[in-house]
């Protein structure tokens, strides 16, 4: 399920948009190919031992993951990472990721079973629960139906919402899940309006913690201009909308403070800010004290 949940939004937005925007390769261990859990047989059209560039590569594991251990495929892992590919991990994946040493600081998220094992294997990891997590040149996700609203919410930052939206229709998915998902309440729930654009904004902000989207972005992927995204920002939210989004990842800043032993400067990085002092400025004036004594009060 994970694996059609990957690949068919992909195909149907090259069907839809009668173009080919996304080409999807399948890679495998051996030229034998690999079988899924339901059986069914997938062969690659490249294997670990081709020399292939790929913008994003996502690794789809089942079964139990801690029992991998190839060091052919976590060298294989960490040399795409050289080249400057997205690397996402998907069901099981994000285990064999962290396994392969190159999740570092990143947020992450897995399939629900194998949550507090990957906390036994390594204790410092960020794990998130939630159904996907975007962090800079890292994509993790719990795997199931999950896949499909994290390519939807990928599709929205290619070509925007309404593009992603028209995909997400095709497949009788009315509602694009947010990457929280069954973790917290809906988007709508959480933000108070129900405003469609104002949702599909505040989507790609919280899909856009660590790398953030300027409002000209912003605006076009939602299909309006900035002056009108900022305008039903203050109606329906109260202020702009780039301040709506620094509350958001100073948010975040506030979790990893509380839940992480992340360095304050790195943690900086995570959520989209210059620098150690740039996060602090704007902490103090939002919190009322600085990172490090946010810190000292969870003792």
């Amino acid at each position: 399920m994970s694996y059609a949940s990957v690949v068919e939004p992909l195909r149907a937005a090259n069907l839809l948009s009668q173009k080919t925007l996304y080409e999807v390769v399948d890679i495998t261990p051996t030229k034998d190919g690999v079988r899924s859990s339901s059986g069914v047989l997938i062969y690659g059209k490249s294997t670990l031992a081709e020399n292939i560039k790929f913008d994003i590569l996502f690794l789809i594991a089942g079964g139990d993951p801690f029992l991998i251990d190839n060091k052919k495929l976590f060298s294989w892992l960490n040399r795409l990472t050289k080249f400057g590919t997205i690397i996402g991990g998907i069901s099981g994946g994000p285990v064999i990721l962290t396994k392969a040493g190159i999740m570092g600081d990143r947020r992450m998220t897995v399939h629900w079973e194998h949550a507090e094992g990957l906390l036994e294997l390594d204790h410092k990891v960020i794990l998130e629960r939630s159904l996907y997590v975007f962090d800079r040149d890292r994509m993790t996700c719990a795997g199931g139906t999950a896949p499909l609203d994290m390519i939807l919410a990928l599709i929205s930052s290619h070509q925007g919402a309404v593009f992603a939206q028209f995909v997400s229709d095709w497949f009788v998915h009315a509602e694009i899940r947010p990457s929280g998902g069954a973790q917290r309440g809906g988007l709508a729930n959480r933000i108070g309006t129900n405003n469609k654009l104002v949702l599909s904004a505040v989507e790609l902000m919280e899909n856009h913690i660590a790398d953030p989207l300027t409002l000209l972005h912003l605006a076009r992927l939602v299909g309006i201009s900035e002056r009108q995204l900022n305008r039903i920002f203050k109606k329906n939210l109260g202020r702009s909308t780039m301040a709506y989004y620094r509350s958001i990842r100073l948010e975040k800043a506030k979790n990893l403070l509380r839940n992480s032993h992340l360095k304050i400067s790195e943690i900086a990085e995570a959520t989209g800010f210059s620098n150690q002092s740039h996060l602090t400025g704007l902490f103090s004036e939002f919190y009322g004290c600085v990172p490090s004594n946010f810190r000292l009060k969870r003792f």
